[in-house]
């Protein structure tokens, strides 16, 4: 496929943004399936949040092309064949991972209405209603604005223009595969869906993974893009699920153990299986020092602020003081990655535990430098649960910059689960 052509002779008119319910990252799915089981009726809100303020997208994107975006991802419902493969094909070698009630509500739904208004050069995009139905909304929301950023960029240029930047892009992609084919040991994936410069960039990507890494390459979180080329889809579960659970907790008490009855709910859910820990939403150090016991017999850990190589070696220190083999454990690395931080946590680490990388942006969305001005550079934009029933969320993470909630619900979490001074960290994308 010539992207370039297509990006030029159709101006993207024939490429709706979002094409599918499942162009959306695996875990998502399997967090909704677990919402709809034990929160069916929590209601939730959840708000676009540009951390990247300079950018100032109500002055880049039309409105009426957002609305024209987001009304066609409303018309969305699973298709027979969607439905069939997420009923029928293994995940993490289960068959049936998604419950026949699940897959019954989930075929029959389409997303719940959002509101949109311009403030201050920035869009204020925000769903409320149901939490399974709502958190739906939070991949394809990324996906449309951040495509629409790089339709608005590429919008004036010509034929040849486009063929050369889409040359140089698909030129640095494959540089830093051939890099990481040299890599022994590597296991990486594509986690790169929530802020893509486009689905069809994000699919050319994935591509060139699979015949660039072979059996490194180990799959992709997006479900769509896992089907058409069918390869595994990788995810588990992300700082959603603590974040709307501790909101709703109706004591400081509650509030402490709301993290690990969220884990304990996943092992429930999933049979033992999927048993990955995600411990940043309130501090790592404080998660795993107060986690009980059976926490440390799970597969591993994934690392998502914060210091990586830090994060990791807390992890070892816990697995040898509450008696496991940290050479057994899954440590996945998933932040702000790009090659050379790969190529560095691979060679601290591969050998002390297994190691495995999910790339994001800087896979699917490193355009930096081949446009005037910079102007499709990665941002950081995301969409999070705002509140649970009426009560505001907050996550603290391992890096400050990205900690989120009031003031004083910020306060009171850190605490409440022992978090003191923190060093803040640039967030990129």
């Amino acid at each position: 496929m010539d992207i370039a052509r297509r990006v030029h002779n159709h101006n993207w008119k024939i490429d709706p943004i979002v094409r599918s319910l499942i162009d959306t990252d695996f875990y998502k799915l399997l967090m909704c399936q677990s919402v709809f089981r034990n929160h069916p009726d929590t209601q939730v809100e959840f708000s676009l949040i540009n951390r990247s303020s300079q950018v100032r997208l109500a002055e880049l994107i039309d409105e009426g092309e957002l609305r024209e975006q987001l009304d066609h991802v409303r018309s969305l419902s699973l298709s027979r064949g969607e439905s069939t493969w997420l009923r029928g094909n293994m995940f993490y070698g289960k068959r049936q991972m998604f419950r026949p009630d699940f897959m019954e509500w989930f075929d029959g739904l389409k997303l719940p209405p959002y509101h949109l208004e311009k403030v201050d050069g920035q869009y204020e995009l925000t769903f409320e209603g149901r939490w399974p139905e709502v958190m739906l909304w939070e991949i394809p929301a990324l996906a449309v604005l951040m495509e629409l950023r790089s339709r608005a960029v590429l919008g004036g240029m010509g034929k040849f223009e486009l063929q050369v930047l889409y040359a140089r892009a698909m030129a640095r992609v494959w540089e830093k595969v051939e890099r990481l084919r040299r890599i022994e040991g590597l296991r990486i994936a594509d986690f790169g869906t929530r802020r893509r410069h486009s689905f069809l960039w994000q699919d050319w990507c994935v591509q060139a993974m699979q015949e660039g890494l072979g059996a490194k390459f180990i799959g992709t979180s997006n479900c769509r893009i896992a089907m058409k080329r069918d390869i595994e889809a990788i995810g588990t579960n992300a700082h959603e699920l603590p974040m709307v659970t501790a909101a709703l907790a109706d004591s400081d008490e509650a509030l402490a153990q709301a993290p690990y009855r969220v884990l304990a709910d996943w092992h429930e859910e999933h049979d033992g299986n999927l048993r990955i820990i995600l411990p940043d939403t309130y501090g790592t150090e404080g998660f795993l020092a107060r986690a009980p016991d059976w926490l440390a017999g799970w597969t591993g850990i994934r690392i998502d602020s914060g210091d990586p190589a830090t994060g990791a070696e807390i992890a070892i220190r816990w697995w040898r003081a509450r008696g496991e083999d940290p050479a057994t454990k899954l440590v996945i690395f998933s932040d702000g990655l790009d090659v050379d931080k790969i190529e560095e946590l691979h060679a601290r680490f591969h050998g002390r535990v297994k190691v495995s990388f999910g790339w994001g942006t800087l896979l699917t969305n490193d355009f930096r430098g081949l446009v005037a001005g910079d102007g499709l550079a990665p941002f950081s934009l995301v969409c999070k649960a705002v509140s649970a029933n009426g009560r505001p969320t907050v996550k603290l993470s391992d890096n400050p910059s990205k900690a989120m909630g009031p003031k004083d619900e910020v306060a009171r979490y850190k605490r409440v689960f022992g978090v003191g001074e923190q060093v803040a960290e640039a967030v990129v994308v």
